[in-house]
């Protein structure tokens, strides 16, 4: 019965998240559907420049069931951007150079939960660490921002622009042309990603642990599970979900520097909890993570559509939507205490 109650608290939380981005985009779509938002490269631009994004919530999510949190993500995509920029720049294939940042992420990822679960020190102080580690070598390897171009790497430079076209939702823009709608590759890797991550949790016997860990870790002890492992496993799959949303993010802006990313484990922290992953653990859905991108995502493009909106309004807005969701979880919380 206890179960039960959690799924029925869960599934509220996602249909309101679901709920919440159909209103957000509808709205969008009335109010700036003369500037183009109701086309569907709209919505596929918002998948595009959210594809990294997309991988790290993720593994994020992975990480938050356990109750635990990683706010190194960020500067690991950073690190992992320079050091794919920078290799290219030097004459390194970029097949290798993607396969040495994929080996990055499962050494951090597994240096970082072996802290974590075996050591069982902070989660966030071994992120935090993590942070300024993957921060302070993006600035070793290079200080300055360093581009991505065809005569740095052809290959990948082809990966970035291909297209791949969609063959609906076309329109005709003011200049009496048929536009074609397209996804990148990043998109489709990201997708593949979620619903790689989707089945894991939903249907495996690790995904299962991921819950039981992050709901009661004594219990889960008492059950027989491996507490430490599973911790381990959550964060080394985290960096490399990062590490693949880092190929993603480089596939779209094309550049290392130091600064690049700088606040994205916020917005990845911030589309969980919207998509109704809970901060003490136990409970989430990476589907109601992905729709969590997809709000943010939403409200960054209403600003930019809008034209006359400062920057910072997204920041705002998702501020407020992340500490309105935070209040339902403690709602539901309190209700769950009570019937206990």
């Amino acid at each position: 019965m206890k179960r039960q109650t959690k799924m029925n608290g869960h599934t509220i939380l996602l249909l309101i998240t679901i709920g919440l981005f159909v209103v957000l985009y509808a709205g969008g779509c009335i109010a700036y559907g003369s500037k183009g938002f109701a086309h569907l490269q709209t919505f596929l631009n918002i998948l595009i420049t959210n594809a990294g994004l997309i991988c790290v919530t993720c593994g994020l999510t992975i990480v938050m069931l356990t109750a635990g949190i990683d706010i190194s993500v960020g500067a690991l995509i950073a690190m992992d951007c320079m050091i794919l920029a920078t290799g290219m720049r030097s004459g390194m294939n970029a097949v290798v150079m993607i396969l040495i940042v994929l080996v990055i992420g499962i050494a951090f990822g597994i240096f970082q939960g072996f802290l974590v679960g075996y050591l069982e020190i902070q989660p966030f102080i071994v992120t935090m660490a993590g942070m300024f580690f993957c921060r302070g070598m993006t600035a070793v390897i290079c200080t300055e921002q360093v581009s991505i171009t065809e005569q740095t790497s052809k290959l990948f430079y082809a990966w970035a622009n291909a297209k791949i076209n969609i063959p609906f939702g076309g329109y005709i823009n003011n200049k009496g042309k048929y536009m074609v709608p397209y996804i990148r590759p990043s998109v489709v890797v990201a997708l593949l990603l979620l619903l790689f991550t989707f089945i894991m949790l939903r249907h495996t016997k690790l995904g299962r642990s991921f819950y039981a860990v992050g709901g009661n870790a004594v219990s889960a002890a008492m059950m027989g599970l491996n507490v430490k492992k599973v911790k381990l496993c959550a964060y080394m799959l985290s960096s490399i979900f990062c590490s693949i949303g880092a190929v993603c993010y480089c596939l779209n802006t094309m550049a290392g520097s130091v600064s690049q990313a700088t606040g994205l484990e916020m917005d990845a922290i911030s589309s969980a909890v919207i998509g109704g992953t809970l901060l003490t653990g136990g409970v989430g859905n990476v589907i109601g993570s992905f729709f969590g991108v997809l709000i943010n995502g939403t409200i960054s493009s209403i600003v930019k559509t809008n034209g006359k909106l400062a920057s910072s309004w997204p920041n705002i807005l998702t501020a407020a939507l992340l500490f309105l969701f935070i209040v339902i979880q403690s709602v539901f919380a309190m209700m769950r205490s009570r019937k206990k």
